[in-house]
């Protein structure tokens, strides 16, 4: 579940940017500008791919405790630039003005191509390599991501995205982002806990101990039961609200921060605008 709101987040603003871009240079009858822009889209996506695959030999290279000091600085880089993602969006709700002088400011300029090339690639890229960090944060937490979900929710995002640029369609956008918005809170919040229990793990965070164990004992053919944290309702409840069966004192202090101050800032800012 986890994984379907963070691709179809990530797919859904990469198409609404594009779609505005689009619709922008469409208006003004910017037929070159409109080749660039998908030039810079196509190599964003394969910039995201190369991207993917040198992150997972990255990974690969890494053992013992150095995995696990890795891990965890990127399970917490994860959280904050998912949190900064959260914040960005609730503060730009002018998005499509700012885009569309940006798309206007390169068109100006004697360098026009690279202007668009460059907006069109560093959008869809930036959100790519989100993307990838976000989906290694969720099978670091859950122990794997669900392909089918991740595909789910890129092809509802762009079926969104075409319904508004291409069909003119109301689609109420605010109501996703809003309810997306609180989900990834609970997700950025989780990831944050896990980067601090790889960390305790590792020796560079002092472990205290486990404050509870709620973790029911192992089925007698040696599965998990459906509420342990890696049993199968537990384990969607781990990669979706950051649950853990037997947390330590720092871990759970630390969801509790994340939770509390993303949902504050958020709700403050959402109310501003």
């Amino acid at each position: 579940m986890a994984e379907f709101i963070i691709v179809f987040r990530e797919v859904l603003e990469a198409s609404l940017i594009i779609g505005i871009l689009y619709t922008f240079l469409n208006k003004t009858n910017q037929q070159d500008a409109i080749k660039q822009l998908w030039k810079g889209v196509y190599l964003a996506l394969i910039a995201s791919v190369v991207g993917s695959v040198l992150f997972q030999k990255l990974l690969g290279g890494f053992t013992g405790q150095a995995e696990k000091l890795f891990e965890g600085i990127v399970m917490i880089v994860a959280a904050a630039v998912l949190g900064t993602m959260i914040i960005w969006m609730a503060k730009n709700k002018n998005i499509a003005a700012e885009l569309e002088e940006q798309a206007e400011l390169a068109i100006s300029s004697e360098k026009m191509a690279y202007g668009i090339f460059g907006l069109a690639f560093i959008s869809v890229f930036r959100e790519g390599i989100e993307t990838i960090l976000f989906i290694y944060g969720i099978m670091l937490k859950q122990g794997g991501v669900s392909i089918a979900a991740s595909l789910l929710g890129g092809l509802l995002a762009i079926s969104i995205g075409y319904v508004i640029f291409i069909q003119g369609k109301n689609v109420p956008l605010k109501t996703f982002f809003n309810v997306s918005s609180i989900l990834l809170i609970f997700v950025a919040s989780g990831m944050l806990a896990y980067g601090v229990h790889e960390l305790e793990s590792a020796g560079i965070i002092p472990d205290y101990g486990r404050i509870w164990d709620i973790n029911p004992p192992k089925n007698a053919d040696g599965t998990y039961p459906l509420f342990h944290d890696k049993g199968y309702i537990g384990a969607l409840m781990k990669g979706l609200f950051g649950y853990n069966g037997d947390p330590s004192l720092i871990e759970l202090l630390s969801w509790i921060t994340v939770a509390s101050g993303l949902f504050v800032s958020w709700k403050r800012i959402s109310t501003q605008n």
